[in-house]
């Protein structure tokens, strides 16, 4: 179809100018794009993500989620692409406070969520019951780490990360959700879904998130003596605020999490797919094995939320969705040497009038360090 060699001529695009990215202010003060990508998208960690209400024992609303990323090495120097966000904008220069250097990341990830009423098995538009919804996206990421230093007091005691995350895609049929979930329930012989005809008519997809997490650790045995503890029994807090603009997703965030276990990896917590408790996605390499749990909660208020609100520039299927809406997780993650494996499981308040019962799914996550 002509629409579809068209959607595949954007990513073309999208795809080039994720070049473009990494080139430099100046051509003549950076190294050779061979240089530079091995700086910027060179090694890094590989992540993973599978959700899905299916592990869940359910097969509703948020029914999956997929979604693979690269996250690079830490770099103690800044990007010259971030020199073009004005100072207002700029919460990540933190480099004159405490007593240790910034590190940097980059990342980028390809994504699809796939979204549906209750009962699939109608064909008909169910009014009362979400719409059926696909997204596909790329995500451009840019991370900023301080540690807390052995003299720091205060917020300095804090690690602290924080993350820009742009997404550009494509919601309606172009983001073939409806292929792959009738392509699965076909192969695992499950209930066909029959609605997607009414599904969100395509619309380019915009997305900008930025999030502030603070990590405390401490000794779960004996005094910690302000270090960072790496090895161990310890457990570590981490509250985080957020914000999200765009028309496929526009909200506030609050929440926080505890983990405690045994040499536990020093990093943000294990990747989840938005909106959810995020962690980065990349991991600590050690030589020992280490492991451990975690629970967290996530307060989301609610301004726009394409997959419930509807088209933005067209009449399509909506319902009215809730101001407020809370996630709570817990699992655990299991690390050795360059890999960790994680387990998820979300309870999810209810999203829209309506809807009957909270929703529940499951993610897991696989993160490989290059």
């Amino acid at each position: 179809m002509k629409t579809s060699k068209n959607m595949k001529s954007i990513f073309v695009i999208i795809m080039a100018l994720v070049v473009l990215y990494c080139q430099p202010g100046a051509a003549a003060e950076t190294p050779a794009p061979a240089g530079l990508f091995k700086k910027w998208f060179g090694p890094g960690s590989l992540t993973l993500q599978f959700e899905n209400d299916r592990i869940a024992n359910t097969d509703r609303h948020y029914t999956h989620g997929t979604r693979l990323s690269w996250i690079s090495e830490p770099n103690e120097e800044r990007p010259v692409e971030f020199d073009m966000v004005p100072a207002l904008l700029n919460p990540f220069d933190d480099r004159d406070r405490g007593t240790n250097p910034s590190t940097w990341r980059t990342g980028i990830a390809l994504g699809q969520n796939i979204y549906t009423p209750e009962n699939i098995a109608r064909a008909d538009v169910i009014e009362d019951d979400r719409p059926y919804a696909g997204w596909l996206y790329m995500g451009l990421s840019l991370y900023n780490e301080k540690r807390r230093g052995p003299g720091d007091n205060g917020w300095n005691k804090w690690d602290k990360l924080n993350t820009w995350e742009f997404d550009i895609g494509i919601v309606g049929p172009q983001s073939y959700a409806e292929d792959v979930q009738t392509i699965v329930h076909n192969y695992i012989g499950v209930t066909r879904p029959n609605g997607w005809d009414h599904q969100l008519k395509n619309e380019p997809g915009l997305a900008l998130h930025y999030e502030w997490k603070f990590r405390h650790r401490a000794r779960l045995f004996g005094a910690n003596d302000g270090a960072p503890v790496l090895r161990g029994l310890t457990f570590d807090l981490m509250p985080h605020y957020g914000v999200s603009v765009g028309n496929v997703d526009t909200g506030l965030r609050i929440g926080g999490m505890i983990r405690a276990g045994y040499n536990m990896p020093d990093d943000f917590g294990a990747p989840h797919i938005r909106p959810n408790l995020s962690g980065p996605g990349y991991i600590d390499t050690t030589d020992e094995a280490g492991f451990y749990l975690f629970a967290g909660v996530e307060q989301r208020a609610v301004l726009r939320n394409i997959f419930l609100d509807g088209n933005t520039f067209a009449t399509s299927h909506s319902v009215t969705k809730r101001p407020f809406v809370s996630d709570f997780s817990f699992g655990g993650v299991v690390v050795y040497g360059r890999a960790s494996l994680a387990y998820t499981h979300v309870i999810r308040t209810r999203e829209f009038a309506g809807q009957s019962h909270p929703d529940r799914f499951g993610s897991i996550s696989l993160s490989f360090n290059l």
